[in-house]
């Protein structure tokens, strides 16, 4: 994996379940749990007053029981007390006796015994919740303080009352909890989603926008005015958003005058390597004055070049739009021929196959410089050899015609370019296959190319390398090519 593709970030993922509602849910179970933690005590001291209320009719009930002459009532009013205070049997102890004021029929032996006398809280929740789960239906006896200087009186009851009656209560609660919870929640949610969530959620979502587009002056956050962690947030993240995008401008700007300079040094260097291929020929010339100032203007190229190649930096520039006219293919590729100064009898030779009278709707300044990166690039290709062979070596030109659009070639019997760099193969600082080699050439080459409404692409599947590229006729326009009609 490259080093490019490693430090591509990972795709944004939108949450599935977001903060709201993962706030929404929170709430409503910590408010569940509130009303569980409420209800707990409640339906026990629900029990426990129920209880005592039956305690305190057994009081009234003791009292006409104990008022009665010689102490004796009738079964018939026995029964009738017994029922309005839902008891199978009252009774009292008073010192040492135990008295049974009264009793129904024989109840059924009792199952459970609750002194209201002595109890804890904890005793009270047990009861009352094995008391609603139980199963069966059973006898209790409840004891409590007895009237008249008493020392307890007992109830004997049939739990099914108080059983309906606690659950009855329960389901009352649990609705009332449902209410009260629903309220309540949807309060919090509410009021935590306007101070909490939204600002959250606006802040994250202008990060996620900042960063496709940190150089966007509108992507920059508006602070809110408020003053709390939030505004803060707020305050501070808009003030490195715009440090950000001043440091990436200004890297931008620095970056398009390296590339700039990087372009300009790389032709630069191209045409002084001409030049110098010429100052050689000047030193042959055996005048006294050439022969004195040719090897200082060979020092002097060679120089140049060197300082062209080391001041070779990185950035980015756009190239002025072609001034397009009709030009002939034929003599340009002859003045690039002269400009690489190869001879007839040199190890490279040099072959062009451009179409005669083949015309060119281009830049003539722009499309020189892209033949001459690419006879270059191949130039240099073949020189990369250790072995030269005339016979073999050969830059090759084609140009032709397809309709509107003219198609030019240039191959070189080379090595042709690595597998790995034809991926980046025109892109800046990434194309070049030879050592101190910038990358720079098929970089222009192709922005020029494309500049032209062309395209520019490497063909496979041939010796060496050839790269093609097209360069279109300019639409004629509608309205001046009836104008022209008009007018003829």
């Amino acid at each position: 994996m490259s080093e490019q593709s490693a430090a591509r970030p990972e795709p944004v993922r939108t949450p599935r379940f977001g903060l709201s509602g993962k706030l929404l849910v929170l709430t409503i179970l910590f408010v569940m749990i509130a009303e569980v933690l409420i209800y707990v005590p409640s339906v026990a001291n629900f029990r426990v007053v129920w209880l005592k209320d039956r305690l305190a009719t057994g009081y009234t009930a003791a009292l006409v029981l104990e008022a009665a002459p010689n102490g004796v009532v009738s079964d018939t009013l026995a029964k009738e007390i017994l029922d309005s205070i839902g008891a199978r049997a009252v009774a009292m102890k008073m010192g040492t006796r135990r008295r049974m004021l009264a009793i129904d029929d024989m109840p059924p032996p009792v199952a459970d015994t609750f002194d209201m006398r002595n109890f804890t809280t904890l005793d009270a929740i047990v009861d009352a919740f094995a008391m609603m789960l139980a199963t069966k239906n059973s006898e209790m006896r409840v004891v409590g303080p007895a009237p008249m200087g008493g020392e307890y009186i007992e109830l004997i009851m049939d739990e099914t009352p108080l059983r309906k009656a606690m659950l009855r209560y329960s389901t009352d609660i649990l609705f009332l909890s449902l209410v009260i919870s629903g309220i309540t929640a949807a309060l919090v949610y509410l009021a935590l989603h306007y101070m909490f969530v939204r600002p959250m959620r606006r802040v994250t979502a202008n990060m996620v926008a900042f960063r496709a587009a940190p150089e966007n002056p509108d992507r920059v956050i508006a602070p809110s005015g408020r003053v709390d962690e939030i505004g803060t947030a707020e305050r501070e993240l808009a003030t490195m958003q715009i440090e950000i995008a001043s440091m990436l401008h200004q890297k931008n700007r620095l970056a398009a005058l390296g590339l700039a300079v990087s372009k300009i040094n790389h032709d630069l260097r191209n045409l002084l390597a001409s030049a110098q291929l010429f100052s050689d020929r000047l030193a042959r010339i055996p005048d006294p004055g050439v022969q004195r100032f040719a090897p200082k203007l060979m020092h002097a190229l060679e120089r140049a070049i060197a300082f062209c190649q080391s001041t070779l930096s990185y950035g980015r520039v756009q190239e002025p739009p072609p001034d397009r006219k009709p030009i002939l293919l034929e003599p340009l590729v002859e003045e690039v021929h002269e400009t690489l100064g190869l001879a007839p009898d040199g190890p490279v030779r040099w072959i062009s196959a451009v179409e005669r009278g083949l015309t060119v709707d281009a830049d003539y300044d722009q499309l020189f410089r892209i033949l001459l990166n690419l006879s270059r690039n191949a130039l240099q290709a073949l020189e990369s050899r250790a072995a030269r062979d005339p016979g073999r070596d050969q830059i090759r030109i084609t140009g032709r015609r397809e309709g509107s659009v003219v198609v030019i070639e240039v191959s070189d019997t080379g090595p042709g370019f690595p597998a790995q760099a034809t991926a980046h193969l025109f892109e800046a600082f990434q194309g070049s296959t030879r050592t101190g080699g910038s990358g720079l050439g098929l970089a222009i080459a192709a922005e020029l190319v494309r500049a032209h409404g062309g395209d520019i692409r490497l063909v496979e599947g041939t010796i060496g390398a050839t790269l093609r590229f097209t360069i279109p006729d300019r639409a004629v326009e509608l309205a001046a090519h009836r104008g022209a009609r008009a007018q003829g």
